[in-house]
């Protein structure tokens, strides 16, 4: 008998008048919202513009959905091409299937070309978003719980997650919630990125080269658990794979780029350091001393033309005596 655990929604679906309201969405909906807000933020406080990071979203999330969508359809495209299966739901995202790798490979192409409009440059963006990312998955994986899907092995722990629906041949009963791992992981994600960020003054891409290494490190053991459907790789799944291969690039980003660029960017918006003058200091110090200059040439002219009139005062004088 089942003490405790966690209820699933009867259905991911609500309806405000004839408009419906998908859980899924909305949570991808609000991890987005975070993710620009806390990323605006963290940008201003670099010494960017308020409102950039919105606008470069308006370019990253598109490809990002894109991206996330389609490296779950090409890595579990039996779903939606094998027998019996109906390829129009490849485009059905509310009903869950986005990809982490894919919608960061791809939404970073987005961003590069947000800030390639703005001479902004993407590794100062991506560590000023960094945090926020982490905590707009920790909000989208509970669109999982509302689709009933994503769970771990069967358990009795009093934190199970109790799967009602037998669609997509589940087996109800009572599971490892492992979008609840994943969503807990990725909030312990975001505080270290904040912490070490703050600790060590990351820069040049650094904090999000360790929000990435972090978030493969909890995505493996948590994806070792699922028991979804999945394609195996000498006996491990495909995600544990890419968690491993994308861990050991962010390190060696982290090592590497640490020994070649050390510190951090002092200017992430060249249009938002001229607006706070650091430009117009510049000029400013130029033009002082070249004032400087000129009041040194001024004196030096003075002097010399001084000197010039005693000379020539002296010679009436030395002529009379001669």
């Amino acid at each position: 008998m089942d003490l405790a655990y966690i209820p699933s929604p009867s259905h991911g679906v609500l309806y405000l008048g004839p408009v419906p309201l998908r859980g899924y969405a909305f949570c991808i909906i609000i991890g987005v919202f975070v993710a620009v807000w806390y990323g605006n933020r963290r940008w201003v406080a670099r010494g960017g513009r308020s409102g950039t990071v919105a606008d470069i979203a308006v370019w990253a999330v598109p490809f990002g959905l894109v991206g996330g969508r389609l490296y779950h359809v090409i890595t579990d495209y039996q779903l939606y091409f094998g027998e019996g299966r109906d390829w129009v739901d490849a485009f059905k995202i509310w009903e869950g299937g986005l990809g982490i790798w894919g919608a960061i490979a791809l939404g970073a192409v987005g961003a590069w070309i947000g800030c390639r409009r703005r001479g902004i440059p993407l590794p100062a963006y991506a560590d000023a978003l960094a945090p926020g990312i982490a905590l707009a998955q920790a909000i989208g994986r509970w669109g999982n719980w509302f689709n009933q899907e994503l769970y771990g092995r069967a358990t009795d722990l009093p934190w199970a997650v109790k799967i009602t629906s037998v669609d997509g041949g589940r087996v109800p009963g009572t599971y490892h919630p492992t979008f609840l791992y994943e969503s807990l992981w990725c909030v312990g994600v975001a505080l270290l990125v904040i912490w070490a960020d703050r600790r060590f003054k990351l820069g040049h891409g650094r904090a999000f080269a360790l929000y990435v290494a972090a978030y493969c490190a909890g995505r493996a053991w948590i994806e070792y658990m699922r028991v979804d459907e999945a394609h195996h790789i000498l006996g491990l799944r495909l995600n544990v794979w890419t968690a491993i291969i994308v861990f050991v690039l962010a390190v060696a980003y982290i090592v590497v780029s640490a020994r070649l660029r050390p510190g951090r960017e002092e200017i992430v918006e060249p249009a938002a350091a001229e607006d706070d003058g650091i430009t117009g200091s510049a000029d400013a110090d130029a033009d002082s001393a070249d004032a400087d200059s000129a009041d040194a040439g001024s004196t030096d002219t003075a002097a010399a033309g001084a000197g010039s009139g005693k000379g020539l005062r002296k010679s009436p004088g030395k002529t009379g005596k001669d």
